[in-house]
């Protein structure tokens, strides 16, 4: 299910095969990507994040920072230690996660139900600064992130500020100037129309109206690599609760029984 060729970087960027860098090095670096590595690029990211998803683990930290590459263009998702299950009974959901140019609106609106679609707008912020080589929400707070997402997306309508339970928040948003937003084909002008079409889906500021991680697997931009029957869920829900069941100790003595097995 790999029809694209996959360009090795070995001879245009510092990196080994084996070894793995931070996905920023490559976003930031002046290596000319080809949109089949961009698509590649998503493709393992969102198949990682439905495996996540599936197994009802939130990540709630995806930024560039937090996905290794390879020289092999290989991507692994990184960093879980603001992974929570999702809708757990007792947990407290705090809106104190994911770095702020990737925390989605009802984050940055102080939403405490919030669900995995918080994953899938990073990975559109993700997307996005990888089509364009630059963030494209760098707020310098929390009101100026809200002020550049709506600068983009343009002003909401009165439906797509329902899921908003606080009505502070609800009236704050509503009391910004009228913006007509700036079209993604006009900041991207070099992607892909199914690109442009599936980031658009992504970046939905209604977190009932944002696509799914399935939904973008099953998207056309994503469909000469994407087999539902090579993708399947987990399956069973994992259990992060692990330090209170074992214990600080057995945890240190079972990280340090496995990296024994390393050289």
């Amino acid at each position: 299910m790999m029809p694209i060729q996959r360009r090795n970087f070995k001879d245009v960027y510092p990196v080994s095969t084996s070894r793995k860098l931070g996905f920023g090095h490559i976003i930031n670096s002046s290596i000319m990507l080809s949109n089949d590595q961009c698509q590649y690029f998503l493709f393992q990211l969102l198949r990682g994040l439905k495996y996540l998803h599936s197994a009802g683990i939130l990540h709630r930290d995806l930024k560039p920072g937090n996905l290794l590459v390879n020289g092999k263009c290989d991507l692994k998702i990184c960093d879980f230690g603001l992974a929570r299950t999702n809708n757990a009974k007792g947990q407290f959901m705090t809106e104190y996660v994911v770095t702020r140019w990737y925390r989605a609106p009802e984050l940055l609106l102080s939403c405490d139900n919030y669900g995995t679609s918080i994953d899938v707008w990073s990975v559109g912020c993700i997307f996005a600064e990888l089509l364009g080589r630059k963030s494209i929400f760098p707020g310098t707070d929390c009101l100026n992130q809200l002020k550049l997402i709506l600068n983009v997306l343009g002003t909401m309508s009165d439906d797509d500020l329902e899921f908003i339970g606080n009505m502070k928040a609800r009236k704050y948003i509503k009391s910004l100037s009228y913006t007509a937003g700036i079209p993604l084909t006009r900041m991207y002008p070099q992607a892909h129309p199914l690109a442009i079409d599936l980031l658009q889906k992504m970046l939905v500021f209604d977190p009932s109206k944002r696509i799914s991680v399935t939904e973008a697997l099953e998207h056309p931009y994503m469909s000469v690599l994407y087999d539902p029957g090579a993708n399947p869920p987990a399956q069973a829900p994992i259990d992060l609760d692990i330090d209170e069941k074992l214990g600080v100790e057995m945890i240190r003595e079972m990280l340090w029984q496995e990296m024994l097995q390393y050289p």
